[in-house]
């Protein structure tokens, strides 16, 4: 796949709550993950540890509100989407979420994800 298809495919995923299911298909075993500085799993390496991230925000989410993910952007190995999330924690309570999200993409397979938003 190429990055735009990469991309359709990552945002229909995400969009039918297979946000797990698209960890296994579309990244890269060795794929960084990049949060906000300060915040926990700040960067972590391998698609085994993205997936374990990914499960732990899930299981901690106790009711989605809403969410919303815009039209991918597509330039050259890189796309670029923002999400949107209202989600009531089991450790945090309700919060409001919006960041944007960029992801490299390297022989069809999603290579690296970095996700910058405000930190409350």
């Amino acid at each position: 796949m190429n990055t735009k298809e990469v991309a359709q495919k990552w945002k229909e995923m995400c969009q039918e709550g297979k946000n797990l299911d698209c960890i296994n298909e579309l990244y890269a075993e060795n794929v960084v993950s990049k949060e906000m500085p300060g915040m926990p799993g700040e960067e972590i390496t391998g698609k085994q540890n993205v997936w374990n991230k990914g499960k732990e925000w899930l299981e901690n989410v106790e009711d989605f509100h809403a969410s919303s993910i815009s039209e991918p952007v597509v330039a050259g190995n890189f796309f670029t989407a923002k999400m949107g999330f209202d989600c009531t924690f089991k450790d945090r309570g309700r919060q409001q979420m919006e960041e944007v999200c960029v992801y490299e993409v390297k022989d069809g397979k999603i290579a690296s994800e970095q996700y910058f938003y405000t930190i409350e």
